[in-house]
């Protein structure tokens, strides 16, 4: 345990405590001094009845500083909505940033979110429905609308003064958003830049007016690509009038990133991600079939090639011990080559050019590392079993098996891609199966061919 565990773990003791004995007042001086993850933390260790008496502790928009760090996601959320008064909680969420707020009612029952809807002042509600309208994956679906605009022709003593009212209800105010007579975006400008302006300037005079910006149905991994690129910490999001409808933080692309990952690891592993502990084992095991089913039916497809060529192997057993070894490599080699194709399709677009020239990138790269391997192979071989011409067999074998399965483990996520599929459903257990089946189909067509020969010596 390190030492901010120990710190943590002393402090909810001592919370506890406070709730035990009916302190309020410590235990809200003590609460409210945390930081709002460590309060976050706090919560959701706590009971049904000691959380009633958090609720009668704070005030909603102090809860609302705390959920805005939950996860989302988090099983938990809908239960915990509904055990507040509705009141309250339609308060908290009220007090909450838009986009986490829109998070959180994603994950409910349509009732509910009308229910927690119907409390809230009218702009602010429509500001959520907005919100909840945009695909989550979309730079629509991250945004926030809690941001700070200017016109052009305000001046920075009018801007900085009016800052101060928006600085408690903005996500951040490190940018101001410029607008014109119009309301077109035209210019940004850092908090930094904006206090170091004369009293009298106009926003318009020393504005950047080279503005980065997001479509709002930009997908969230182009998102996170701009935040990559340019190091902001927001980006703004317009319509396709180039009207400002919201903008996206860095904390809300760090979860992008963290999510991007996730799926992109899920799709090579096979395995969904969603799993939680508080899943049983028969709901587990109903998320992990469906995978293993389809590689089951496709693995079933190389048990009969390999049945078809038992004759071959009745005349030579000796191949049978080297199936595992080219299936096994050919397998990991084409896993390899899916990993970088998913990672470079997830951080730029591939036009058709630059597809063709990954193809050839690829096949070289298989050949090679399948060369290298296949020479290895044909030394250990006909060292191990006195016989060059069956290591000759297994290193080519080896050498074709790996370049297809590399071919395919960056072919396969391209195409799926450029057809608007996410490439990681090509996942590594499809491709190392896959490439089982063309390597058993390889190594055969070859043994065939020289099987007179390695027969004899």
């Amino acid at each position: 345990m390190d030492e901010n565990e120990k710190r943590l773990q002393d402090k909810f003791s001592q919370l506890k405590g406070y709730l035990d004995e009916g302190d309020k007042k410590r235990f809200r001086k003590t609460y409210l001094d945390m930081h709002f993850y460590d309060q976050s933390t706090f919560y959701l260790t706590l009971n049904k009845p000691e959380r009633m008496t958090l609720y009668s502790i704070l005030e909603p928009d102090e809860m609302g500083d705390m959920f805005d760090t939950i996860e989302d996601d988090d099983p938990k959320i809908p239960e915990l909505l509904k055990e507040m008064d509705l009141n309250y909680a339609s308060k908290m969420l009220n007090d909450m940033y838009d986009d986490n707020a829109a998070d959180v009612l994603e994950h409910l029952d349509k009732i509910d979110v009308d229910r927690f809807l119907g409390q809230m002042p009218r702009n602010d509600a429509n500001n959520l429905r907005g919100l909840l309208h945009y695909d989550t994956e979309t730079a629509g679906g991250i945004m926030t609308t809690d941001y700070v605009e200017f016109h052009e022709e305000e001046t920075a003593a009018e801007a900085i003064k009016a800052l101060k009212k928006f600085a408690k209800t903005a996500e951040t105010i490190y940018y101001i958003y410029i607008l014109d007579h119009h309301d077109d975006l035209v210019g940004v400008m850092s908090l930094r830049d904006l206090i170091l302006l004369e009293d009298t300037d106009t926003l318009s005079e020393k504005m950047n007016s080279d503005i980065i910006t997001v479509n709002v149905d930009a997908e969230q991994a182009e998102v996170a690509q701009v935040f990559r690129d340019y190091e902001f910490l927001a980006v703004p999001v317009v319509d396709h009038s180039n009207k400002l409808v919201g903008i996206v933080t860095v904390d809300d692309v760090i979860e992008v990133i963290d999510d991007e990952a996730q799926q992109d690891y899920s799709g090579l592993a096979g395995v969904s991600m969603d799993e939680t502990n508080n899943d049983g084992p028969f709901k587990a095991a109903s998320k992990r079939l469906p995978w293993l089913i389809t590689l089951l039916l496709l693995s079933m497809i190389t048990a009969t090639l390999i049945n078809h060529y038992e004759n071959l192997l009745a005349e030579a057993s000796i191949l049978a011990v080297f199936i595992s070894t080219i299936t096994g490599t050919a397998g990991n080699a084409g896993t390899q080559s899916l990993a970088v194709a998913v990672r470079r399709l997830a951080v730029e677009e591939i036009n058709r050019h630059e597809f063709l020239k990954l193809l050839i990138k690829e096949l070289v790269t298989g050949f090679v590392t399948g060369l290298v391997t296949g020479i290895a192979v044909l030394l250990l071989v006909g060292i191990w079993k006195h016989n060059f011409v069956l290591g000759m067999v297994i290193g080519l074998a080896m050498c074709a098996a790996i370049t297809v399965a590399n071919l395919a483990g960056s072919f396969i996520p391209m195409l799926m891609s450029s057809f608007g599929f996410d490439p990681a459903v090509a996942s590594g257990p499809f491709i190392s199966t896959l490439s089982d089946l063309t390597s058993v189909l390889i190594y055969f067509s070859i043994a065939g061919v020289f099987m007179q020969y390695f027969i004899k010596v």
